[in-house]
């Protein structure tokens, strides 16, 4: 019987744990532990780290997990960089559950970007408003360029105010529809969104949105991850489940 760990925190990792847990497939499904309140979900959750490569091939034998999945936000470098040593220590295959990266559409007006640091360079000049769509955990480095008026989207409200000397804070969790961010844009007089290029359709209002109304992006490229095996449907990760071969440690070899 498989026993199945699912690295999760997305609407994909959500997304795969129902299909689990209705064809009564034993999962965990684990958060890194950001999101205040997360979903409640059909199967059993942890919630926090699990001590590096070490510790988490450490949990992978200690569970008996069968079948690694990796169901992390495609910025969770460390995390997936991890997930691969680890499943290869504790000899379990491993799958990425993962969203194809946004591409460019007519009426973009992109500017791209390596990582957090080249956005904050990017932002060197006059002061605009900027919407920071990028979540809690980078807004820090921002403060290199406080010229500028930031509006802020969190999940949850943070438990210090964000360190910018001029911003607002919006509290919503998602989805989010076009009409709704063409509102939070043109409300807010946004000049410039800043953003991590995530994928997928669940996000990807605010692009859809700044195309509309001619607005320029600053797009922060995906990291750069270890060589592994990756799909953008939970049905072929069930489909991958039926297939892979169990880990010989499983097989009594």
């Amino acid at each position: 019987m498989p026993e199945i760990l699912i690295l999760g925190g997305t609407t994909e990792a959500s997304a795969l744990a129902q299909l689990l847990a209705a064809r009564g497939l034993a999962a965990t499904l684990s958060y890194a532990g950001r999101t205040q309140a997360p979903r409640a979900q059909p199967v059993p959750v942890r919630i926090g780290g699990f001590g590096g490569v070490e510790g988490l091939a450490a949990y992978l034998r200690e569970h008996g997990v069968t079948h690694l999945v990796d169901a992390t936000h495609p910025f969770a470098a460390q995390m997936s960089a991890h997930a691969v040593a680890a499943a290869q220590a504790a000899g379990v295959p491993l799958i990425a559950l993962t969203r194809p990266a946004w591409q460019t559409q007519p009426g973009d007006a992109w500017t791209r970007v390596a990582d957090v640091a080249g956005a904050v360079d990017a932002l060197a000049g006059p002061a605009r408003r900027v919407l920071l769509a990028l979540g809690r955990m980078h807004v820090a480095a921002f403060a290199a360029q406080g010229q500028h008026h930031y509006v802020l989207r969190f999940v949850d409200t943070p438990d210090a105010p964000p360190p910018l000397p001029d911003h607002t804070l919006v509290v919503d969790r998602g989805p989010f529809t076009v009409e709704g961010d063409m509102a939070l844009l043109q409300r807010h007089a946004i000049g410039l969104v800043v953003c991590k290029n995530a994928g997928g359709s669940g996000v990807q209002a605010k692009l859809i949105a700044a195309r509309a109304l001619g607005l320029p992006m600053i797009m922060i490229d995906r990291p750069d991850l270890p060589p592994r095996h990756e799909v953008h449907d939970p049905q072929a990760v069930l489909d991958w489940i039926a297939h892979a071969a169990a880990p010989s440690r499983l097989r009594g070899v």
